[in-house]
């Protein structure tokens, strides 16, 4: 069992300086069992007394939990915050009865309050703590494995004018105001040790040249996202990921523990136990559309249901049937990658095949004993899924939620790593769209997709995802304005000038279904091949 992180709070100063933005860095002492040597932002281990509430002003413990997404003492944070700060780097960021901040002079009278009860010089002074005048801006989580761990809160506060700090001469050494620009490069120099979370940090707040403007943005973030680096065993040993990395959050969902045990490698034929109930078993037929191979999975405890069989090659048929009693086959649709190999199941098993019946052009031997129908429900044993017709990638597209863990089988309707192609007729970006905002709707905590690793944030996700294709849509529509009566080849190099040319002509399929969206939107005519605007 990994190590459980303390609670934690850390308050990133802005000010403005000669060259714009700045921030207060603290050197930790070279000797500290955690981060020594390392330049860091002030913060610490939240105390038992930093959940005394009666010197904050601004925000109730309800309001902070809220912000902070916990059930209740979020107030917590925040005060450790203004505690760490004041004792770490001799800034305090706090104000009196009348409201009023508390000036540099006064504050460098309190300095020997520094390494006394922090409560103690607030009920003294009658001061208290301005809760509103930190904005929630990070949440980072130590990796397991490390003699420390914490699970820090991230708050950015502007400067109180004319406090300059310093360093407490124990657990920090140094103390600097810098941009965040000349910081990373410090650091890339050598000169100076940053932590991943410092720089990535320094690297967001480096886009602001006014410290007023980097806080409003922190102030104005709709939700924190939650970085937990992990552990990983693989072909190149073990690794660290991170947020960003496109295995994160099937690490995290098949190792919740965090013992760092569990393969970040996604090889064709070697099966992947991503949790009790599900085992991912990838294809054979790695490409340009199906990436690493086709996803097939295999979900029950005693019986089993193969979710998207996959193509019909010998050696992955095999390996399925190893894996126990297969009762049931279910497609969530019949493009050539996804369906095909569920007939030769079906003769070796007698399992019932679920899904709907092929388009033409489609896998004409699919077959399926049972059409399912949009939140048909199916049993498998103690286990339960739920069918979500998403037409769009195909207009034969189910989803299946796992009702049990809320994981969504997603086949092509999402994909890992790259947006999935809209290929008309029987691909339609109208309903591929509704059928987005559809799954906007499900309560929903993974993504399982039919190529690539599990895909975390399922709803931001799905977010990004309408986003990019409306924005594209956008794109199509300047392209029309700025060329008059275009053909589509005519637009695919301006609507997809992000795309490598050699990938132009699967993209012109999606340019196709976006082009018959306008059109049956009203917002654009076709003739003789040609394209306007109305």
């Amino acid at each position: 069992m990994a190590l459980a992180p303390r609670p934690a709070a850390t308050l990133i100063l802005l000010r403005s300086g000669p060259g714009g933005l700045e921030t207060l860095l603290l050197q930790r002492t070279k000797n500290a069992v955690f981060l020594g040597g390392a330049y860091v932002f002030p913060g610490g281990a939240i105390d038992a007394p930093d959940a005394e509430a009666r010197r904050v002003v601004g925000l109730t413990d309800a309001q902070a939990s809220e912000r902070l997404g916990l059930a209740s003492g979020g107030l917590a944070y925040y005060v450790a915050a203004v505690r760490e700060c004041f004792e770490e780097a001799g800034v305090l960021l706090a104000r009196d009865a009348r409201g009023e901040p508390v000036s540099a002079g006064r504050a460098q009278k309190l300095m020997a309050y520094r390494h006394r009860p922090f409560l103690e010089l607030l009920d003294a002074e009658d001061l208290y703590i301005p809760a509103n005048a930190l904005a929630y801006y990070g949440h980072w989580i130590t990796a397991a494995g490390r003699p420390r761990r914490f699970d820090t809160r991230f708050f950015v506060a502007l400067a109180p004018e004319g406090q300059q700090g310093a360093h407490d001469a124990n657990e920090t050494v140094h103390d600097v105001w810098i941009s965040p620009r000349e910081a990373l490069e410090r650091g890339k120099r050598g000169e100076i040790e940053l932590v991943f979370a410092t720089k990535h940090t320094l690297t967001d707040l480096g886009r602001f040249s006014e410290p007023r403007a980097a806080f409003q943005h922190a102030a104005g973030l709709p939700e924190i996202p939650t970085n937990r680096a992990c552990w990983a065993q693989g072909a190149e040993g073990p690794r660290l990921f991170r947020r960003a990395d496109p295995q994160y959050f099937e690490i995290h969902w098949s190792d919740p523990e965090e013992t760092g045990q569990t393969s970040y490698d996604l090889v064709a034929g070697v099966p992947k136990r991503l949790d009790r109930f599900v085992t991912r078993l990838t294809a054979p037929n790695p490409g340009m559309m199906t990436g690493p191979g086709t996803n097939t999975y295999l979900v029950g405890e005693e019986e089993l249901a193969v979710i998207d069989p996959g193509p019909a090659l010998d050696s992955h048929i095999e390996r399925i049937l190893s894996h126990g009693k297969i009762r049931w086959i279910l497609c969530t649709h019949t493009h050539l990658d996804h369906s095909p190999a569920a007939a030769a199941i079906k003769a070796a098993t007698g399992a019932t095949v679920f899904g709907r019946p092929p388009p033409a052009g489609q896998d004409a031997s699919f077959a399926p004993d049972e059409v399912l129908s949009h939140n048909d429900r199916l049993q498998l044993g103690s286990l339960s899924l739920r069918a979500i017709h998403t037409p769009g990638h195909a207009s034969n597209h189910l989803c299946y939620l796992l009702e049990q863990t809320r994981m969504l089988f997603t086949g092509d309707h999402v994909m890992q790593g790259s947006t999935v192609v809209i290929n008309p007729p029987d691909g339609n970006m109208r309903a591929y769209l509704r059928s987005l905002e559809i799954l906007l709707q499900e309560d929903v905590a993974i993504f399982a997709p039919g190529h690539g690793y599990l895909i975390g944030d399922p709803h931001k996700e799905l977010r990004r995802l309408i986003q990019h294709r409306l924005m594209r849509e956008a794109k199509v529509r300047a392209a029309i304005a700025k060329l008059g009566t275009p053909r589509l080849e005519e637009m695919l190099p301006l609507v997809y000038d992000d795309v490598p040319p050699r990938l132009h002509p699967v993209a012109a399929r999606s340019l196709t279904a976006h082009l018959d969206k306008l059109v049956a939107d009203g917002a654009a005519r076709a003739r003789s091949g040609r394209y306007s605007l109305t």
